[in-house]
């Protein structure tokens, strides 16, 4: 699909400049709250979970606070799962389908688990709908060394705390069609690159490890949303966002190499969910059902396969 790859900001063919960041910072407005849509909700939840503040941003300390929720009766004997949200703030469904899956799914499994669920990575980017932060970084290509977005470095840090092995780690994610309308073509501006793939696949799906793929554990998740929402079909040439399918609903990633989310933790069992919230098939709620089907139905598997 072609597309005229003209954005707004910055000179054509070249890098974005400072001041090019700086005008594209100046251009963003907050359209909800982060203290009303996350935090109001995660408070409730202290009668039954462990909320703990794990860092905060500098752009705005007070009004960014970074929570996790855990589980109580930690055991370093169990196996520790960790759920994040929020990496890219646009993306609603991800930030709202890990807290109903604390609010309705993880007392049922904290006997066997320990549960961490940092549900809004983002803050800033959830209150600005962005895919990066105010520095024009992607948090989702920043789990790296010496990360260049301090969302990233501060997940990574409290994961690194927590002195355990993550047997899973599920990372709740969207594609929007606001892909096509803002962000891909802001990225192609600020990189003075050119985007050949502009497809936007119609349905859910999974982005697994290329070097972990653990394709019976995407299996058993796909059919599980299946049942909730529709799954993404390939394109025309056997892809999804130009990636080869995998399996029927699934591809694969070099998530540790592109600093992905989930390809931080070092996990035994790693997915990356993407919803599609445009699509004339699904509303707001349906989406959140489908994350937090992703996350139980991945925790099944587990318990099933005594993994």
């Amino acid at each position: 699909m072609a597309h005229e790859q003209v954005y707004k900001i910055g000179t054509p063919g070249q890098k974005w400049t400072t001041e090019d960041k700086a005008e594209w910072l100046a251009k963003q407005q907050v359209v909800r709250s982060y203290k009303k849509e996350v935090l109001e909700k995660l408070a409730p939840l202290q009668q039954d979970f462990d909320i703990e503040q794990y860092g905060e941003l500098s752009y705005d300390p007070a009004r960014f606070p970074l929570y996790v929720v855990k589980t109580r009766d930690w055991d370093n004997a169990k196996p520790t799962i960790l759920v994040t949200g929020g990496v890219h703030g646009y993306e609603t469904s991800g930030v709202q389908g890990a807290i109903r899956f604390i609010e309705t799914q993880a007392l049922n499994y904290s006997a066997q688990f320990n549960i961490i669920v940092a549900p809004c990575v983002s803050p800033w980017g959830y209150e600005t709908i962005n895919r990066w932060n105010p520095n024009a970084v992607d948090p989702n290509r920043s789990f790296v060394e010496n990360s260049p977005a301090e969302e990233s470095a501060a997940l990574m840090q409290c994961v690194k705390k927590l002195s355990v092995k993550i047997t899973a780690h599920i990372d709740l994610h969207e594609t929007t069609d606001t892909d096509n309308s803002e962000f891909r073509p802001a990225l192609a501006a600020r990189d003075a690159v050119v985007h050949d793939n502009w497809n936007i696949p119609d349905g859910f799906y999974l982005v697994g490890d290329t070097l972990n793929p653990n394709t019976e554990f995407q299996t058993h998740i796909i059919n599980a949303v299946s049942k909730v929402t529709h799954i993404a079909p390939a394109d025309d040439s056997g892809r999804i966002i130009g990636a080869k399918l995998a399996q029927f609903g699934v591809i694969n990633y070099a998530t540790k190499a592109l600093g992905l989310c989930s390809g931080f933790s070092d996990c035994t069992y790693g997915t990356t969910t993407e919803v599609y919230p445009d699509s004339p098939l699904v509303d707001d709620e349906n989406c959140i059902q489908a994350q937090v089907i992703a996350i139980t139905s991945g925790l099944d598997f587990l318990l099933q396969y005594n993994k």
